[in-house]
């Protein structure tokens, strides 16, 4: 048996760090060292479609999955990168199962009470990280489709809250909504 399988290994990934609406989101995943899920790889690199499928594969066959969240009023208050690990922390908190070491993508990790590892394009790397990326992905997407219903004119749905040209020339002509991030700069749109 090789070191990795003889761990209960965590994954952790985040999305939407980058957007100007919607909240952040953090997934954490323990898979099922006997069950191996095809494809996993970053988010990013794969359809909505791919993803869809793969995330309700990986919370089928997961020993254990949680995610964690920070609003946009904390986003606000404490910044994204602080968001984001707090986000993080609440997704590691809320698992079933204990971790041995949890691996966080990036370069930043949650101040949590197990051995964290963090690394660099782990999405891409590491199974457990790619498929919290992809849970994480899907929830939040999600999501975004659903404010687009509350929130409409926005575009929410097509760009999930993305300074796309598109969603910064609808908030100069509607102004930010609730669940625009007020700490963010939108060039050209005043505070």
């Amino acid at each position: 048996m090789n070191g990795k399988s003889e761990i209960i290994l965590a994954g952790v990934d985040e999305v939407g760090r980058g957007p100007l609406a919607g909240p952040v989101v953090a997934a954490v995943v323990i898979l099922n060292p006997k069950k191996t899920i095809a494809g996993l790889t970053d988010s990013k690199k794969l359809t909505p479609k791919k993803r869809e499928a793969l995330s309700l594969i990986i919370r089928e066959s997961a020993l254990a999955y949680a995610i964690g969240r920070a609003e946009v009023h904390e986003i606000d208050q404490i910044n994204i990168l602080q968001a984001t690990l707090l986000a993080m922390h609440r997704a590691v908190s809320q698992l079933a199962l204990h971790p041995d070491e949890v691996w966080v993508d990036g370069i930043h990790a949650p101040n949590i009470p197990f051995k964290v590892k963090t690394i660099i394009k782990g999405d891409e790397t590491v199974p457990e990280i790619s498929a919290a990326s992809i849970i994480a992905k899907v929830a939040r997407d999600n999501e975004m489709i659903e404010l687009d219903q509350e929130y409409p004119g926005y575009g929410l749905a097509k760009h999930k809250g993305y300074g796309t040209a598109d969603h910064i020339a609808a908030i100069k002509k509607l102004g930010r909504s609730a669940i625009h991030r007020q700490s963010f700069s939108i060039t050209g749109v005043s505070v």
